[in-house]
């Protein structure tokens, strides 16, 4: 039974730049990594189409799901806050 690898971002980076740079071939790569060429293609397509993302404006400043939940529960909590005050001295 073989076990699966898992990649770094950092080292598909690295692979999917070099394959661009055309200095080796596919199959070169694909045997210098010791990788499938579909799974050095899947990559490269990949990047290439998530390449666009960089320039978008705010682009890298895309927050993860937990920070943008924290941030809407500050914000929940300062409204309450706001209102919990405001009736406060209307009392």
């Amino acid at each position: 039974m073989t076990t699966r690898r898992k990649f770094t971002s950092k080292f598909k980076t690295k692979v999917v730049l070099e394959l661009l740079k055309e200095r080796s071939s596919l199959a070169e790569l694909a045997q210098k990594y010791e990788l499938a060429p579909q799974q050095l293609s899947n990559w490269k397509r990949e990047f290439l189409n998530g390449a666009e993302e960089v320039f978008e404006k705010g682009g890298r400043n895309k927050k993860d799901p937990a920070d943008e939940e924290k941030d809407q529960l500050l914000k929940t909590i300062g409204k309450l806050k706001v209102e919990v005050d405001f009736l406060k001295d209307a009392l």
